[in-house]
């Protein structure tokens, strides 16, 4: 059995790292070199699966709506509480503007 063929070479983690601007001692580049070579063989054996049976996914957990439903029930009176406001006009609440316009 032949040995595999490097997955990066420390050549291009050096390109890499110098597109990014990323200033590596050259032990550095060695080290990144072994971890990002790890990284790329296990995507390419990712890659070598057969998912032809696996249905694609938007989420990997099933979801459900945690929200209770919409319940209509008793409320104040709007009258009463645009009574208590600082400011109303035509049955809604009078804010100060906040985008500088002039009120």
């Amino acid at each position: 059995m032949g040995e595999a063929t490097p997955a990066i070479s420390t050549d291009q983690v050096a390109h890499v790292a110098r597109l990014a601007r990323i200033e590596l001692t050259p032990a550095e580049i060695e080290h990144y070199t072994g971890h990002l070579g790890r990284v790329l063989d296990h995507a390419r054996e990712l890659e070598d699966l057969d998912l032809a049976e696996v249905p694609p996914l938007a989420h990997p957990y099933p979801l459900r709506n945690v929200f209770r439903d919409d319940i209509v029930g008793p409320s104040m009176d709007r009258d009463e509480v645009l009574n208590q406001a600082p400011a109303s006009s035509d049955g809604q609440f009078e804010v100060p503007p906040v985008l500088g316009g002039e009120s």
